[in-house]
């Protein structure tokens, strides 16, 4: 089987640092996988947060994950601090593909690399909807 390359930092339009966590590293002295997905998801709502689209409380549509994947090639540990990157991939009608990249910080190339996918949903339906005009903006200037 042949592995693609880690990314690297131009591939990303947006960025947000983690601090690593004592209780990130597992037994075998290096973030333990589920952790990934953790920053995956806190790095995604906090562009949405940033952009005034996403009220967790009232919104409408929502956005579902319905996919994750992650790629692992290199490790990060405690202490230390992991920059995540963010870019779109593809905009559809109502669904929005995302990549991540996760990085040491200082590393040029990526130590974990996933995707994404959000799909926007109504609120009491749970039904798939067209993205609002100001979401459609925002997520295609995180388009690579």
């Amino acid at each position: 089987m042949s592995r693609a390359a880690a990314p690297v930092r131009a591939d990303f339009r947006y960025w947000q640092r983690f601090t690593t966590r004592w209780a990130d590293n597992d037994a075998y002295g290096h973030v333990n996988n589920t952790v990934y997905y953790q920053w995956f998801d806190s790095l995604v709502n906090q562009w949405l947060i940033e952009r005034d689209l996403l009220d967790i409380g009232q919104g409408d549509p929502i956005a579902l994950v319905v996919a994750t994947d992650c790629q692992f090639f290199s490790s990060t540990a405690y202490p230390g601090q992991i920059d995540a990157g963010l870019a779109a991939t593809e905009v559809g009608s109502s669904s929005v593909r995302y990549r991540i990249g996760i990085f040491a910080a200082g590393d040029e190339n990526a130590a974990a690399a996933g995707h994404f996918v959000h799909v926007a949903v109504t609120r009491t339906g749970r039904r798939p909807t067209p993205w609002p005009d100001a979401w459609r903006v925002a997520l295609r200037d995180l388009l690579i």
